[in-house]
């Protein structure tokens, strides 16, 4: 039994029925709406020889980051394998082996390959996207894109998504213009496609454009926050806009409504929970019992081990709120994956590791072991995944660990070159005159 998608693709195990719950969910994994485990569950119960229905499944779970959800991925590459496939799905099938085994790399590049041959097909491109970005790599967000391009054109089902990703792979790679402008064009197609809205919002972040930005999202709330599972990154973003320009109340407000007032328990949530409470953290900002309220979650994961990404992120949360021993089980479990096999092993080992322990003395007020830990990380922090916006913390965590150890040399350096990258932004600008300062009194 077979059925063809929109685009021509053949789908095996599939009926007509099914069919149209499997491009549901797809349409919903595209925007980053809806219920796509619901849609493709749906799809599964009508025929459970639908190959492609297990796949988008296990891509669904793997690409969570959540320990737990690698089990589900794992128990859909077992169902697929099962199944008679085609070339093109044995792919797919291959590469969510790799990701549910933590082989994110090796899940990439069998993805690329596939895209080379059948430059149509949607979740290939997705999925590689996804996996891109969580393994930081800036090329390939624009490259995996570029190569299918050409055999995309308005109309098809998906092309928004199509521009949309590739806008972000720009944006990643510094082509500002190109990339606004193809993450507009996707949103006048979709304007639920909350990855193209995001995209848009990352180019108005790194130029420092905050009273674009912020018009920017205000434009199109219903859009990107309806039923969205990405919503709360992208109230991160908004968030963003108000912190650099200092508004810090409204940065609160914003956290304490659609960031983390329902106190989500996924790591992608908390991850832009941590993010946000650390940058006002640095900035001397007293957010209360937030803190607490943050570690509380994160504590279930300090164990989970299997995306450093992740755990800087949770650390953030256990020094803020004071909490030694959930720190100390992170590290624990850290130097344990760094033993591993997978992929997380190198990410931990060259970037996640060291970031945790200067989070950790920098919560300690050990500032100058801090700076030691950190100073090699920006140029490599890629590496562990995340964008440009998210890594930015880490820098921002150097700049105040220099000032606070009091080495004018180095924070006049670090500042100067935020300043000659981000010369509108107001904080660059805080951080010179902070630097000017520290000099003078220590002249």
């Amino acid at each position: 039994m077979q059925e063809r998608d929109t685009l021509g693709l053949t789908l095996s195990g599939a009926d007509h029925e099914s069919l149209k719950h499997y491009q549901r969910a797809l349409h919903e994994l595209q925007c980053f709406v809806g219920d796509p485990v619901g849609s493709v569950n749906a799809a599964i119960e009508i025929d459970p020889g639908f190959v492609m229905a297990h796949v988008l499944k296990g891509y669904l779970y793997g690409l969570s980051t959540e320990r737990e959800a690698m089990a589900v991925a794992c128990k859909c590459h077992e169902a697929a394998s099962q199944l008679g496939a085609t070339g093109r799905e044995q792919a797919h099938v291959t590469s969510l082996g790799h990701l549910a085994n933590g082989r994110w790399h090796d899940a990439g590049r069998v993805l690329e390959d596939l895209t080379r041959e059948v430059p149509r097909d949607a979740l290939a491109l997705q999925a590689g996207h996804q996996i891109d970005f969580f393994t930081g790599n800036a090329p390939m967000l624009r490259d995996r894109l570029a190569h299918a391009m050409p055999f995309w054109s308005s109309g098809m089902d998906g092309y928004h998504a199509i521009l949309g990703m590739q806008a972000f792979g720009f944006e990643e790679m510094g082509d500002y213009a190109r990339a606004e402008a193809l993450g507009r064009a996707a949103i006048d197609l979709e304007p639920r496609d909350g990855w193209a809205q995001h995209a848009v919002a990352h180019v108005m972040e790194m130029q420092s454009r905050q009273h674009d930005g912020i018009s920017w999202m205000r434009s199109n709330t219903d859009g990107w926050t309806r039923e969205s599972f990405l919503q709360v990154h992208n109230w991160w973003h908004l968030a963003l806009f108000h912190y650099d320009l200092g508004e810090t109340d409204e940065v609160l407000a914003l956290y304490d409504g659609p960031i983390y007032g329902a106190r989500s328990e996924l790591a992608l949530n908390m991850v832009d929970a941590s993010a946000i409470l650390w940058r006002l953290h640095l900035g001397g900002v007293d957010v209360g019992s937030r803190w607490a309220d943050l570690a509380a979650s994160w504590a279930p994961k300090a164990k989970a081990g299997n995306y450093a990404f992740n755990d800087i992120h949770a650390m953030m949360a256990f020094v803020g709120a004071g909490l030694s021993e959930p720190a100390r089980q992170l590290l624990e479990t850290q130097r344990e994956a760094m033993q591993a096999s997978d992929d997380n092993a190198a990410f931990t080992r060259d970037v996640g590791h060291p970031v945790a322990l200067a989070l950790n003395a920098f919560g300690e007020a050990r500032y100058d072991e801090a700076v030691q830990l950190l100073r090699p990380i920006p140029s490599i922090a890629h590496t562990f995944g995340g964008s440009h916006a998210q890594r930015d913390v880490i820098d921002l965590t150097l700049i105040e660990a220099a000032f606070r150890a009091g080495d004018a040399s180095l924070a006049g350096k670090l500042s100067a070159s935020r300043a000659n990258a981000r010369p509108a932004s107001p904080l660059s600008q805080l951080f010179v005159k902070r630097a000017e300062t520290l000099r003078a009194g220590a002249a």
